[in-house]
């Protein structure tokens, strides 16, 4: 069987969340399936970090870049003389008018959760082609059984048509020194839905109490992030809040070590990787009473009761750093043994699964 790829998702330097998953995916295939073939679409070189060609696995780039999705990857795949008898795209923008059976990796539904979080041009065309992948798609691969049940609700699909295969970490590597430092961390793009301007406006409220600690926020500029800084310099919290901007995963994984408590205070989460390695890492974590964070955490860390409230954010960081020595060490425990149920090999060989489903 020949399966085609849309692989973008992967190919950018500096990856976070969904393009995480893509490149992780992407490995999995190349290491696991020995039967099948690939061709991978891309607009550009792939990077070197991407798995090398093979006679089993080979690019192909395919120019110009603008409307890729509407007209250059369908004309390509409507008139190449080697069809792929299945085509997987790993993001919400599906070839329009594709002949072969289709895959589609769905994230999540947040931009029609909170569309004020997003800009204009980005919400329109994610609402359009999110609908138009979903509806024309043979099978539906997402990350969580929450963003499972929304889709199956927004867009009326049949759950058997839609596969969990849950995002994963690779074992962390880190360097540097160990044990709590004195700060809180984000670690994230920065946009709305992260709700970072309520987490600053908590951590605000608490700098008497806990005059030496310090916040964190870690990860590249998304949009609509200036009012976050704004904040920042209107609160006078230039000296406590640090911005990092992205950070390696090297890097990264060494503030989420040396943290005192891993925040994510999403209104809306699809999965949160971060987090996963938060646990694994025996960092105490805190996240937002929502979405698939409840899913993911279980039992094994804090809650915001409330997101939207900065005050309920504020209560959630106060209960996690009160938390007694033997209570932490248990959450500790347990969010190590649960970060191991995620695991890549396990994400690729569901992804196999559907693959080998649909031609038979």
């Amino acid at each position: 069987m020949l399966i085609g790829i849309d692989a973008n998702e992967a190919n950018i330097q500096q990856r976070v969340g969904s393009n995480q998953y893509a490149f992780q995916v992407l490995w999995q295939l190349y290491k696991q399936d020995k039967t099948n073939s690939y061709i991978v679409y891309l607009k550009s070189k792939p990077l070197n970090d991407l798995p090398k060609a093979n006679d089993n696995w080979r690019y192909k780039i395919l120019k110009p870049g603008p409307l890729w999705t509407q007209w250059r990857l369908p004309l390509s795949l409507y008139l190449d003389k080697f069809r792929p008898n299945i085509f997987f795209t790993l993001g919400h923008y599906s070839p329009r008018f594709s002949p072969i059976p289709t895959v589609v990796a769905i994230m999540d539904l947040a931009f029609l959760k909170y569309p004020q979080s997003f800009l204009t041009r980005d919400l329109q065309k994610l609402k359009a082609w999110t609908k138009y992948s979903v509806k024309q798609a043979a099978h539906i691969i997402t990350i969580s059984n929450h963003t499972k049940a929304d889709i199956n609700k927004t867009y009326q699909i049949p759950k058997k048509k839609i596969t969990v295969a849950y995002p994963a970490i690779e074992k962390p590597k880190i360097s540097g020194k160990f044990g709590n430092s004195n700060y809180l961390l984000y670690l994230g793009t920065l946009q709305p839905r992260k709700n970072l301007t309520n987490l600053v406006k908590a951590f605000s409220a608490i700098t008497q109490e806990y005059p030496r600690l310090k916040l964190i926020i870690a990860g590249k500029k998304g949009w609509l992030y200036q009012p976050l800084f704004n904040l920042v310099k209107k609160l006078q919290l230039q000296n406590k809040v640090k911005f990092t901007g992205f950070v390696s995963d090297s890097k990264a994984n060494q503030l989420i070590k040396n943290a005192k408590l891993f925040i994510l205070p999403s209104l809306y989460e699809g999965f949160g990787i971060p987090v996963v390695t938060a646990m694994s890492l025996g960092t105490p974590v805190l996240v937002s009473l929502n979405s698939s964070l409840t899913e993911i955490v279980k039992d094994t860390g804090s809650y915001i009761n409330s997101p939207f409230d900065d005050n309920q954010i504020k209560q959630g960081i106060i209960r996690a750093l009160s938390l007694s020595t033997d209570k932490k060490k248990q959450l500790i425990t347990k969010a190590k043994i649960r970060s191991q149920q995620f695991n890549w090999a396990i994400t690729g060989k569901k992804i196999l699964e559907v693959f080998n489903d649909i031609t038979t």
